[in-house]
């Protein structure tokens, strides 16, 4: 019965996500952050050290441990209707224990993050992850009911995964400083170019999800945009942002052409445009519960594969300046 009820709660909290946030920052630290200091001419040093990443990794993980728990805390009803046969709260996890742990992770998230803003001399860490355990919240209990304000505020906190990198490294004078400007320069753009990557995808998903969850969303008010402007709409909407995130792609990969960064372009075009092409084609098939879940799957697999391109870029050691 316990060990049913580990995996239970480690379904309830997401446990492939988690680690797929791990990954994203661990990799984002050693692939493009650490190098943008250490190929400088001369060599320069970061702030945030491999225990402090470890650290902010811990305290990523915990949040978004807290949020999917407080999420299908509020979601039972739902979830009844759209996937009963996954329902781990009050079914195998007391409603009372969940919120117990929701407060016990979110309080351990933050408590990490201030630590790491008293350590790295940054405020805007603890803050930050503070905001992200309240917008959590009001996600789950309020504006996942409003049409687009839930979705685009999920997109963004799993851009925020990445952008809270840089924000570890941003110190003012450091950012004036021309010694420390370029380094912190190439972060920056890397982080917005893999932050906004995240949104984009994130977006297109969780309208897609909303897609797949149509009929209980319906029956209990929620004001998703299928609910709101019909299927014909959803399919509009998500098409577009994976086309505009198509073009952005292709014009990228002839920007990187100029590099001869060849293995980058190869694994982009194979593992992120085609797949994104064929997400496009796909939403105008899908039909049912079930077409839309596998396209969900499709979604996140081409967001890990972007994720894994990281790994190409460290192989280079001729930046982009």
């Amino acid at each position: 019965m316990k060990s049913n009820a580990g995996f239970a709660f480690l379904r309830l909290i997401r446990s492939p996500n988690l680690l797929f946030i791990a990954l994203t920052q661990w990799l984002f630290y050693y692939c493009i952050l650490l190098p943008s200091f250490y190929n400088a001419i001369p060599p320069r040093e970061n702030i945030l050290k491999p225990d402090d990443c470890l650290l902010l990794i811990i305290s990523s993980i915990l949040i978004a441990a807290a949020g999917y728990i407080i999420n299908d805390y509020f979601d039972l009803r739902i979830d009844r209707i759209n996937k009963p046969e996954k329902i781990v709260v009050e079914k195998i996890i007391k409603r009372r224990w969940a919120i117990i742990w929701h407060w016990i992770l979110s309080s351990l998230g933050v408590i990490i993050g201030f630590y790491l803003s008293w350590k790295l001399r940054n405020i805007f860490i603890g803050l930050s992850n503070l905001a992200c355990v309240l917008l959590l919240w009001f996600y789950s209990t309020t504006f996942k009911k409003k049409l687009l304000l839930g979705n685009i505020l999920i997109s963004f906190l799993t851009a925020w995964v990445i952008l809270v990198m840089y924000l570890c490294e941003f110190h003012v004078h450091r950012f004036i400083n021309p010694e420390y400007h370029a380094s912190l320069s190439r972060v920056y753009k890397f982080a917005i170019l893999y932050a906004s990557f995240a949104f984009i995808i994130s977006l297109v998903r969780e309208v897609v999800k909303d897609m797949e969850d149509l009929e209980g969303d319906a029956r209990y008010g929620r004001r998703t945009m299928p609910v709101v402007w019909g299927m014909s709409a959803s399919r509009l909407f998500a098409a577009t942002w994976l086309m505009m995130l198509l073009i952005a792609l292709v014009g990228i990969q002839f920007y990187i052409l100029q590099y001869r960064w060849w293995l980058v372009v190869v694994f982009s075009t194979l593992f992120v445009i085609l797949p994104v092409l064929r997400v496009i084609l796909k939403i105008y098939k899908a039909n049912d519960s079930a077409d839309f879940h596998k396209l969900s799957g499709m979604i996140k697999a081409i967001m890990l594969m972007g994720i894994l391109s990281m790994i190409l870029l460290k192989i280079y050691t001729s930046w982009i300046e």
